[in-house]
């Protein structure tokens, strides 16, 4: 199946969407930071990432900006996920080159629907 790429912070958050996207029979990988995520990115190629905004040095947005303009990884999809609820928030992340922005807490359906849209778009 699809290979899926965890970008947060939260040992939690890693554990919670693996288990969540395994049992819909994704492959994981998990980075916990911006720079780990491109870095990861650009190795393995995911078909999606699932991108956390509030983390330790380079955030979710600046990452998310970083991998659509990278000319290896702007063709995957990232799926924003953040406790940044504002509608400025979303409309940021998606100007910076995410697919979709889901707000924390979210439900697991809406998450393996945001990817499974994101691997059919």
């Amino acid at each position: 199946m699809a290979l899926v790429l965890i970008v947060d912070d939260s040992p939690t958050e890693q554990h919670v969407f693996c288990k969540a996207l395994e049992r819909h029979g994704f492959d994981t990988v998990v980075a916990s930071d911006g720079e780990e995520a491109i870095a990861t990115a650009e190795q393995v190629r995911p078909e999606v990432i699932v991108m956390d905004v509030v983390m330790p040095g380079m955030n979710g947005f600046q990452a998310t900006r970083r991998l659509s303009r990278n000319p290896t990884t702007k063709e995957i999809p990232v799926v924003i996920v953040s406790a940044k609820g504002q509608e400025t928030d979303r409309i940021w992340g998606l100007r910076q080159g995410a697919s979709q922005y889901l707000v924390k807490p979210v439900e697991m359906s809406d998450l393996i629907a945001a990817v499974e849209a994101a691997l059919n778009a």
